[in-house]
């Protein structure tokens, strides 16, 4: 392979890494109160029953 397929390939290589590392360091928690959480659970013990009936 000549020196430019290398180059090319590294900087590709070296975007993906690079917009990975920045969507881990840009990511955070959503601040949820108790009762948002308990919505959350509700909502998904149901869409979890609702999924072991269709099965």
């Amino acid at each position: 392979m000549p020196w430019y397929a290398w180059l090319i390939m590294i900087a590709a290589l070296g975007s993906i890494i690079g917009s990975l590392l920045l969507l881990r360091d840009s990511a955070r928690k959503l601040p949820l109160d108790a009762e948002q959480l308990k919505r959350i659970k509700a909502r998904n013990a149901e869409q979890d029953a609702r999924d072991a009936r269709e099965r």
